[in-house]
C-alpha cells in the first residue's frame, strides 16, 4: 500500500508542478461544459416565416396572430405582389403561409378552406417540425372556430412527467458532465503513461521492486482525485447554469461516479499502456473515448435511434450508462430500481480496462 500511496504522490506532484496539466484537467471541463451546454438547444424558436394574406379579413388576422403567439415562429408578412417562393430560395425564411382569397367566407359557410404552406426541406429535421407546427396550430384555430368539427371519440390527454416545461437545457447540461469525465481524465491518464513510455523513464519501473499491479492502481489513484476535482467543479457549475438539482435518491449517482470515474481513468491508463507515445494516444483517447461517447452515449440522439448493427457498440461506451444515472438523479428521481444496470455495468467496463492495462504492463516487465 505505501508503495501505491507513494505512486500517486508522485503523479500529483508533477500534475500540480505542471500548470498546462493542470488546466486541462480543472478549466477545460468548465469550459465544455459552457459552450456545450448553450450551443446545444433542441428547443425550437424562433423560426422565420412569411405570410401572404390574400384575404385581409378579421378572421384571417386572427389566423395570423395564432402564429404570432408561437414560441416556434417569426412572422413577417409578405407582399401580395411577389411570389412566396423567393422568400425561401433567398434565404429571408424557413417557411411561407399563403392564405386564400374567401377565406373568412368559405370558413363562416363551413366549406373547406386549403391554406397552402411552403417549406424549405433543405434541413429535413427543421422542415418535419416546421410542419408538424403548422398543422398544429391551423387544428387549433379550427377548434375555436367550429368547435364541433374538431370533437372525436377520444381525446388523448397528454401530461409530461418529468421535464413538463421541455427545458432542453435539463436534457443535455446532464448529459455534458458525463461527457467532460469521459474526456479529460482518460486523457491525463493516457497522457501519463504515454509519456512516460515516449521518454523511457518505464524503464526505471521496470527495474524497481514496484509492481504492475501497484504501479497502475498508483496512477489510477492520482488521477481519480483529479477527476473527484473536476467531477465536483462540472456538477456545481452545472447546478449554477442550468438550474439542476438533484431529485430522488442520490445514492445511485454517487456511487455510479466513483465506479465512471475509476472507468474513465482506467480507459486513458490502458491506452496509454499500449500506445507508447503522446500524440497517438490523444488521438485514440479522442477519437474512441470522445467521439464514441458523443454519437453513441445517447447524448443528443436515443439510443433506440441508432441503427441497429451499431447498437451493440453502444452497450460498450462507458458514458452511456453514466449518462443514464445523470438524467435519472437531476431530472427523474428514479432511484436504484431505474438505473441499478448502469453502476454494474460501468463496474465491468472499468474491471475490463484496468485488466488490460494490467496485463500490458505485467507483460512488459517479465520482457524486461
Amino acid at each position: 500500500m505505501r508503495r501505491i500511496i507513494a505512486q500517486c504522490r508522485k503523479e500529483l506532484t508533477q500534475i500540480l508542478r505542471d500548470r498546462l496539466a493542470l488546466s486541462l484537467a480543472l478549466l477545460l471541463p468548465l469550459i465544455l461544459l459552457y459552450l456545450m451546454g448553450i450551443s446545444i438547444s433542441l428547443t425550437v424558436k424562433d423560426i422565420a416565416i412569411v405570410v401572404q394574406d390574400l384575404d385581409q379579413t378579421p378572421l384571417s388576422r386572427r389566423y395570423i396572430d395564432a402564429f404570432r403567439s408561437s414560441l416556434t415562429f417569426r412572422v413577417d408578412p409578405w407582399p401580395i405582389t411577389e411570389q412566396p417562393w423567393k422568400a425561401l430560395e433567398d434565404g429571408t425564411a424557413r417557411g411561407a403561409l399563403v392564405i386564400p382569397k374567401n377565406f373568412e367566407r368559405d370558413l363562416l359557410r363551413g366549406d373547406a378552406v386549403e391554406v397552402q404552406a411552403l417549406i424549405d426541406a433543405t434541413d429535413a429535421n427543421t422542415a418535419n417540425l416546421l410542419r408538424g407546427s403548422m398543422s398544429a396550430i391551423s387544428g387549433g384555430f379550427m377548434a375555436s372556430i367550429s368547435p364541433g368539427v374538431a370533437l372525436t371519440p377520444i381525446r388523448a390527454e397528454t401530461r409530461l412527467w418529468y421535464n413538463p416545461g421541455r427545458d432542453s437545457t435539463k436534457y443535455t447540461g446532464p448529459a455534458v458532465i458525463g461527457l467532460g469525465l469521459m474526456l479529460f481524465p482518460s486523457l491525463l491518464g493516457a497522457l501519463a503513461m504515454s509519456r512516460e513510455g515516449e521518454q523511457q523513464t518505464i524503464l526505471q519501473v521496470y527495474v524497481s521492486s514496484i509492481s504492475a499491479r501497484e504501479y497502475l492502481f498508483g496512477k489510477i489513484l492520482a488521477y481519480f482525485t483529479v477527476a473527484t476535482a473536476e467531477w465536483v467543479l462540472s456538477v456545481g457549475a452545472a447546478f449554477l447554469m442550468f438550474g439542476i438539482r438533484l431529485v430522488g435518491d442520490p445514492t445511485p449517482f454517487l456511487v455510479g461516479t466513483a465506479i465512471y470515474l475509476f472507468t474513465t481513468v482506467s480507459f486513458g491508463v490502458m491506452i496509454g499502456a499500449g500506445i507508447p507515445n503522446q500524440a497517438a494516444a490523444i488521438q485514440a483517447t479522442q477519437i474512441v473515448g470522445f467521439l464514441a461517447s458523443f454519437l453513441l452515449s445517447g447524448f443528443i440522439f436515443p439510443i433506440s435511434n441508432i441503427p441497429a448493427w451499431l447498437r451493440w457498440i453502444a452497450a460498450l461506451v462507458p458514458a452511456r450508462y453514466y449518462i443514464e444515472l445523470c438524467r435519472d438523479a437531476f431530472v427523474r428521481g428514479g432511484g436504484w430500481p431505474a438505473v441499478w444496470y448502469a453502476p454494474v455495468m460501468l463496474a465491468l467496463l472499468g474491471s475490463f480496462f484496468y485488466i488490460m492495462a494490467w496485463r500490458t504492463m505485467r507483460r512488459m516487465q517479465v520482457n524486461a
